[in-house]
């Protein structure tokens, strides 16, 4: 299923990009597309793409809405080009000046095929590492059977006898104030300017048909939920000899049994006896990149961390990698053998009763100003 275009990308500006950048960007690609500098056919459909983007960007309550929900939150809110001006040539009125001019008309050339969006869910261990990945993907294409002109071969499509192929229809109104022109889009080509009178077998006069392609995707290390990758060129054929749009890969991640991510760095939970933590010792901790030895050190507390460096994330476009950060969860027995409470009493009895004593090295005290950052 299709998609319209990030609006971000559209205007080729950041996601945290300021009002005034958003502003800046929109004025200097509305006129690198104006039909008097920009020669494409696709002028027109890039001016209102423009346009829509900066309708929704440039309003705060309507980026604060897209940035959560997309498209889907602005539906509507920016779905006219040209919203906010009376006609797209009032764009350029409004910051270039009444001189600057712009040539209206059906615009029948090569038009830029539709993006696509495709969610992928990868395993935790796959988003860390990295993993290719093959997918199906359905998208409308340039029918094999008439090559995009949607007449069966041996056939031509003719010109509008309505319009006269200029895909306009002017119907003159005599008013109190005047004579106006009322200009419309021909209601028998629907603007084509031609019409197909023997259709494709195949398309059924469409131009294009749906086909399922298998792509392989390379998902590089370090992504997370979120990531979007792009595969230029992969999303729909654009008509009438223009670029086909870019397929957008959403990257979800499974959650992992016993690993929990935090930007770069990977979490554990470690759980060891009360013997290991008060007398020290080395236990094998799982990590992506095989179990590692990890030293306990005598009198180990209940919630320390351990850093086992270069063990976490990839990080993305960037070199290195993060950390995993290992929390000593001590697991006190529910249920002891006779031997085993005779143990823990001559233990208790040799202890004496515990104090607390806020100055203790790794006590609770500690344990706050770390988390604290005292």
């Amino acid at each position: 299923m299709s998609t319209k275009r990030d609006y971000y990308d559209i205007l080729d500006i950041q996601r945290n990009a300021s009002p005034e950048d958003v502003k800046q960007a929109y004025r200097r690609l509305v006129k690198q597309f104006h039909p008097d500098i920009y020669k494409g056919q696709d002028a027109n459909e890039r001016i209102k793409e423009i346009n829509e983007a900066y309708e929704v960007l440039s309003n705060p309550e309507k980026r604060a809405t897209y940035d959560r929900f997309g498209h889907a939150g602005v539906q509507g809110a920016a779905g006219a080009p040209g919203a906010g001006f009376p006609d797209i040539g009032d764009i350029f009125e409004e910051f270039f000046g009444a001189g600057f001019g712009f040539r209206r008309g059906p615009q029948r050339g090569p038009i830029r095929g539709a993006d696509l969006r495709y969610n992928l869910t990868i395993e935790f261990e796959e988003a860390v590492l990295g993993v290719e990945k093959d997918i199906n993907v359905t998208r409308r294409e340039t029918c094999p059977r008439c090559e995009g002109t949607g007449a069966e071969p041996g056939t031509s499509p003719i010109r509008c006898p309505t319009c006269n192929g200029s895909g306009e229809v002017r119907q003159r109104q005599q008013t109190i104030l005047g004579t106006f022109v009322n200009v419309t889009t021909c209601p028998r080509c629907q603007g084509e300017g031609e019409i197909i009178t023997t259709p494709c077998k195949e398309c059924h006069g469409q131009r294009s048909v749906d086909t399922t392609r298998r792509l392989r995707v390379k998902i590089p290390p370090g992504v997370d939920n979120g990531t979007r990758i792009r595969l230029p060129g992969e999303g729909e054929s654009g008509l009438r000899g223009g670029p086909s749009g870019n397929l957008y890969v959403f990257i979800s991640v499974k959650p992992h049994k016993i690993f929990r991510r935090s930007e770069d760095d990977i979490l554990l939970e470690l759980p060891i006896n009360i013997a290991q933590a008060v007398l020290g010792a080395e236990v094998e901790a799982p990590t992506l990149d095989g179990p590692k030895l990890l030293k306990i050190p005598p009198g180990t507390q209940p919630g320390k961390v351990m850093r086992l460096r270069g063990l976490g994330v990839p990080r993305l476009r960037r070199s290195g990698r993060g950390d995993m950060l290992v929390t000593i969860n001590v697991q006190i027995p529910s249920k002891l053998t006779e031997e085993q409470r005779e143990l823990f009493e001559q233990l208790d009895d040799s202890l004496g009763p515990a104090t607390l004593d806020k100055n203790a090295e790794g006590g609770f005290f500690d344990r706050m100003k770390e988390a604290l950052g005292l």
